[in-house]
């Protein structure tokens, strides 16, 4: 995300739990995050994970676009999103997720068209792992990916999916000497 877009989601934060009258202390705790950590993001200093926007998002009471872009979800029949649009989400440093259902209000998934960056160095280092609550839902566009899920490995190359217990640690990298592009289909945890 760009300064001015954290800027912009961190004195939405602000408003938000302000006007709820919730104290920094209990923000952080629900976001398991230190008090200096959740303050930072408020004032737009620190990079601001999409798990972190979803906690949020959920403790206020709202949709998590209207943190991102200040818009409350409307439409509840259907969206249309055209090739090369969406609402850029930062999740992961290099990678380019844009979501793809930001105006549909009452979701029960999140997808997002994802980039994964070709890198000579990652191919041999270990992959970036991450755990969320709920599944995922990834399929390969174009490219390959290896996807690394409780410590194993598989290839998937275009057409190839992959389902999963995000609860686990998984994360994935472009292989092949090119970026890969891929669905992914979040599905959160019922909170119910």
């Amino acid at each position: 995300m760009e300064l001015s877009d954290l800027k912009n989601i961190g004195t939405r934060l602000f408003t938000m739990r302000d006007i709820l009258d919730i104290s920094v202390e209990e923000m952080a705790a629900v976001t398991g995050t230190t008090p200096e950590f959740y303050t930072a993001c408020e004032r737009g200093e620190n990079d601001i994970p999409i798990s972190f926007l979803y906690k949020c998002a959920h403790h206020l009471g709202v949709d998590v676009t209207d943190l991102l872009m200040g818009e409350t979800p409307r439409l509840s029949v259907y969206q249309v999103v055209r090739k090369n649009e969406g609402v850029p989400v930062e999740r992961r440093h290099g990678f380019s997720y844009k979501n793809m259902s930001y105006l549909f209000k009452g979701r029960k998934v999140e997808p997002f068209m994802v980039t994964a960056p070709y890198s000579d160095a990652a191919q041999n280092a270990p992959v970036q792992l991450s755990v969320h609550a709920g599944q995922e839902f990834d399929m390969v566009i174009s490219g390959t990916l290896r996807m690394v899920v409780d410590g194993k490995t598989e290839m998937l190359e275009e057409g190839d999916c992959i389902y999963l217990d995000s609860s686990y640690p998984h994360g994935m990298i472009a292989t092949g000497g090119s970026d890969c592009s891929f669905l992914a289909v979040v599905i959160p945890e019922n909170e119910e």
